[in-house]
């Protein structure tokens, strides 16, 4: 497939080299001092705190211009509205895999509604100047898969094109007819966990404050009791019911751990702060429309 990533972050860069490895024709949509950085450098990746650097030949691009089979959008969910405004005179489907609480209807006004697929990244890591710093896969990341679907939740062609054009590269995709639920639940969750890591200075510093786990735990319970459906995944409701003390101290447990330090839990960035603030925004619509 002819493939647009737009976004150059973590995840963008993370999922545009696995597909150019997969032997797509990718390209890589990238702004700012990141372009620069992509053009001086490549596309650099190293697993975790290991000093062998990959460089990925992935073609760099900075507009959308272009026939695109498919556009791949992972950025910041306060960005989405300038990608919306380079995307509408395109072709082409685009799956937009970010972290969302809106529903497709704001996506499909800005871009056309057939064109909308909604998603969520399963890649994570940190930067480190201009080199992506990711985990090793492991037994149990390999087991979670990247969740695809149509806004309205049917199975369709197109879909089933994309899931195994992923699944061919060896990511583990599939479809999700509850994919807007599934988006809700994750912002129910990610809001009051980013804003707890934020004001606490960091997951391992979160991890020494039980109180502000639990005062997060209610939140989050808040914000799943305020959902316009239930919890997608179901597990998600084990957070509403397990009791809060064995919660703080799964919570502590993960916050100290390799994945939540060495994921975007630690990025104490302006842009992550924003982000989290558009999802909360998102949430209290999604409340209000109950």
């Amino acid at each position: 497939m002819k493939l647009l990533v737009y976004g150059a972050g973590v995840t963008g860069s993370l999922l545009a080299a696995h597909l150019h490895k997969g032997g797509h024709d990718v390209s890589l949509l990238a702004r700012g001092e990141r372009l620069a950085a992509l053009r001086r450098h490549g596309l650099r990746l190293a697993e975790e705190d290991s000093p062998a650097v990959e460089q990925v030949p992935v073609r760099v691009v900075e507009h959308p211009g272009g026939a695109y089979e498919l556009t791949l959008v992972l950025v910041r969910a306060h960005q989405v509205d300038g990608v919306l405004e380079s995307l509408a005179g395109l072709e082409g489907d685009v799956l937009f895999l970010l972290n969302w609480a809106a529903g497709a209807q704001p996506l499909g006004e800005g871009i056309g509604h057939g064109r909308v697929l909604l998603g969520f990244p399963t890649f994570g890591g940190t930067m480190d100047g201009d080199v992506v710093r990711y985990r090793a896969p492991s037994l149990m990341t390999r087991r979670v898969p990247m969740s695809i679907g149509e806004p309205d939740g049917r199975t369709t062609a197109r879909l089933g094109r994309i899931v195994e054009a992923f699944r061919t590269t060896g990511i583990n995709a599939k479809a999700e007819p509850r994919m807007d639920a599934w988006l809700k639940t994750h912002a129910a969750f990610e809001v009051p966990l980013g804003q707890a890591v934020h004001a606490a200075g960091g997951p391992v510093a979160l991890a020494d404050d039980p109180r502000a786990i639990r005062d997060m735990i209610h939140h989050i319970r808040r914000n799943l009791a305020a959902l316009p459906t239930r919890p997608v995944p179901r597990a998600f409701n084990v957070l509403r019911t397990l009791p809060v003390g064995l919660l703080v101290a799964v919570f502590r447990r993960f916050l100290r751990s390799p994945t939540a330090v060495h994921s975007g839990l630690s990025d104490a960035s302006p842009t992550a702060v924003a982000e989290l603030d558009r999802l909360a925004e998102q949430l209290r619509a999604c409340a209000g429309t109950r």
